[in-house]
């Protein structure tokens, strides 16, 4: 094997859409904050990068509590996939059944048989919180509130929120209807996957009916805290007072939930408290591909002697602005591979550190494919090089 090292500004990797979330892997004193050092006074509490899911804070994550409203995180993914697979367009018409109209909680106090398009109901969702229009897209999707709660699951399930048990679409409290800061994090990354659905939760005021009933965003972030796009709050008796907030700051996108606040001041204000400390102690840096160092790679009984290299790193990677400048990053490969070689062969990687501790790796592969050298492919080969210098031929 080979191993080249070389020190560079590089600025590490990012575009992860795996939805696990890793732990920062930096500097410790810098990215992993002891729990509750922050001042939070919320039960369970998270703080992710949104493109790399990187963990930057973290309090009790994985307690399972109550999430009231903060459920329609889900409820609006699973509407935003329906309208980018076609099953729903925007401008589609609801009819609220009776079962939507008699929800309560937070409501735009739809009647039964009343009708309103797909982009009026996902406002109400997402700006108001509305219980009887999340239950109207419900419907609308899968028929029940039952058949679209088992969509959920589902979805929970295949994102990996192994610590997540839907009840309902809205988030009114149920016996086993749960989930934990973490997995929130999780499904909000997906749901923001979706550009469009910003459109939405950023609004501060809005209204529908002709300016009949007017809308404003229960979470308070979007006017005071520069940089919000949304996402959602929540609140019940049994959940205390929640939020899933998402902003932009700098090129970077950060996430945070906080849940079972003792009030409305903790809510919004440990939200804060952890986008501060993200924006403040983090960055977004750019990474740039190593390619020009690979070069090529030796092939031993293939029908070519060398394999072209190529990498996909990621776009960008989130790094401690105290260590900003001391990027490096190490490529391994084997001094050799032996034919057959496939196209887009994994064959080395390269591994981006700070002082030695891995922040990330991606892999090193093969641009096309070598295949192995075989007496017929030989004679082949010595045929065309006698033809190409021109030698006479035998009769």
């Amino acid at each position: 094997m080979r191993t080249r090292m070389i020190a560079g500004l590089l600025a590490l990797c990012a575009a992860l859409f795996s939805l696990s979330i890793p732990v920062f892997a930096g500097n410790e004193e810098a990215a992993s904050p002891q729990a509750g050092s922050l001042g939070l006074t919320a039960k369970s509490a998270i703080l992710v990068e949104q493109s790399t899911m990187q963990v930057l804070y973290e309090q009790n994550p994985d307690e399972k509590l109550a999430p009231a409203s903060i459920t329609k995180v889900m409820t609006l993914l699973l509407v935003m996939e329906a309208i980018d697979n076609g099953q729903l367009s925007y401008e589609d018409t609801v009819s609220c059944s009776d079962y939507a109209s008699s929800m309560g909680g937070s409501q735009i106090w739809l009647e039964p048989g009343e009708q309103m398009t797909v982009h009026e109901l996902l406002k109400a969702t997402a700006v108001a919180s509305a219980n009887d229009a999340a239950v109207a897209l419900a419907e609308k999707i899968a028929g029940t509130e039952a058949a679209f709660v088992d969509k959920m699951n589902k979805k929970a399930h295949e994102l990996g929120m192994v610590n997540t048990s839907f009840r309902n679409c809205t988030g009114l409290d149920e016996d086993g209807h749960y989930t934990t800061a973490r997995d929130v994090a999780v499904m909000a990354g997906e749901l923001l996957r979706h550009p469009k659905i910003t459109e939405y939760t950023s609004i501060w005021m809005d209204e529908l009916r002709s300016g009949e009933t007017q809308l404003v965003n229960t979470n308070k972030l979007v006017y005071h805290y520069p940089g919000t796009t949304g996402l959602k709050t929540g609140s019940t008796d049994n959940a205390g007072k929640c939020l899933c907030a998402s902003a932009n700051r700098d090129g970077m996108g950060l996430i945070s939930v906080v849940l079972s606040a003792p009030n409305a001041d903790a809510q919004f204000g440990d939200s804060r408290k952890l986008l501060d400390y993200g924006f403040g102690n983090f960055m977004s840096a750019p990474i740039q591909s190593p390619d020009s160092e690979l070069g090529t790679l030796r092939v031993l009984r293939g029908v070519r002697e060398q394999a072209e290299l190529y990498t996909e790193p990621p776009e960008t990677v989130v790094i401690p602005r105290a260590q900003e400048g001391k990027l490096a990053y190490e490529i391994t490969l084997p001094e050799s591979v032996t034919a057959p070689v496939e196209q887009n062969q994994t064959v080395g990687r390269v591994v981006v550190h700070i002082d030695s501790k891995e922040i990330c790796s991606f892999p090193i592969k093969t641009r096309e494919e070598v295949k192995k050298m075989t007496f017929l492919r030989a004679l082949g080969k010595l045929g065309g090089s006698l033809v190409a210098m021109g030698a006479p031929c035998v009769e």
